[in-house]
């Protein structure tokens, strides 16, 4: 029998992704830098997310988040895994052509077809 972890009520299961050390331009942080908001994957989704249309978050998915409330969960001994309240998820990370360049298309569409144009 495996053990899991179900969040419960507006929460996800979130896996933070390594703490990296050294940024990308080669400055070495300290253990102890605080960083606002930190990535992560989703492990686990409440029923209630699941089934709300108002949030787009499916497992698998990398995410931000702000950590002020997230809980630790001690479960995995080399994985940290962490409960987070839906509010404090600020992005998902998605690839392909993003919401905003969608709705831009459709527009420039409708303004180049004169039949749409009133008179």
């Amino acid at each position: 029998m495996s053990n899991w972890v179900e969040p419960l009520g507006m929460r996800i299961l979130i896996r933070k992704d390594e703490s990296r050390h050294t940024t990308r331009g080669g400055i070495v942080l300290p253990d102890k830098a605080e960083i606002p908001n930190i990535t992560g994957r989703v492990v686990e989704i409440s029923v209630q997310i699941e089934r709300d249309d108002d949030f787009p978050i499916k497992k698998y998915d990398k995410v931000l988040f702000n950590p002020s409330d997230a809980i630790p969960v001690d479960f995995e001994p080399d994985n940290v895994l962490f409960v987070v309240p839906i509010e404090d998820v600020v992005a998902v990370f998605r690839r392909g052509e993003s919401k905003i360049d969608e709705i831009r298309s459709a527009e420039e569409m409708d303004a180049d077809d004169p039949e749409e144009w009133d008179d």
